[in-house]
């Protein structure tokens, strides 16, 4: 997405991201919605990392619900940035490599204190993952749309949500 137009950056981070946010967060707060950001945020303009790390901190208390923005994400570069992380704890010798297991690498992810989705669904008729929560979908159970998400509605959603209660799930057993 950092290909996009000027323009269109500007309004994603400034007016969507930023005004929205500070628009909605007295909101979110009274509903105890806990909101994070994932992904490379070294990557966002300097004045969207406040507004993150200012959101992020008024909110990280709430249990009600949690809101998980990724944004600057790939499932690719959060694994790098796992195993980067891992390299240095060895080599701080805060960890040994016979130590290091799946709970590791699961908590060393951007999403390791984040439950696995059971259910993930993709719109816009495409039947691919492009790059999303890869070691994390490993269970997950998938439904593709043809349509876009501003046409998703909650009849459609209701009809996601039927097709994976009717799923026997094994967990690779």
């Amino acid at each position: 997405n950092f290909h996009r137009s000027e323009s269109e950056k500007n309004y994603l981070f400034n007016n969507l991201l930023h005004d929205v946010f500070q628009k909605e967060l007295p909101e979110l707060i009274k509903n105890g919605v806990r909101v994070r950001f994932l992904g490379e945020q070294s990557l966002f303009p300097e004045g969207l990392q406040e507004t993150i790390n200012h959101i992020e901190s008024k909110t990280k208390h709430l249990d009600v619900l949690n809101l998980n923005l990724l944004f600057c994400y790939g499932a690719t570069l959060e694994i790098t940035q796992a195993v980067k992380k891992i390299a240095q704890r060895v080599r701080d010798g805060l960890l040994s490599v016979d130590q290091i297991d799946e709970q590791t690498v699961r908590n060393a992810l951007w999403t390791g204190d984040i439950p696995d989705p059971d259910l993930i669904v993709r719109t816009g008729g495409v039947l691919r993952l492009s790059n999303f929560l890869l070691f994390q979908a490993a269970y997950s159970e998938f439904v593709f749309l043809d349509c876009f998400w501003p046409d998703m509605t909650e009849e459609k959603l209701g009809l996601c949500l039927d097709q994976f209660n009717k799923t026997k799930r094994n967990f690779g057993k």
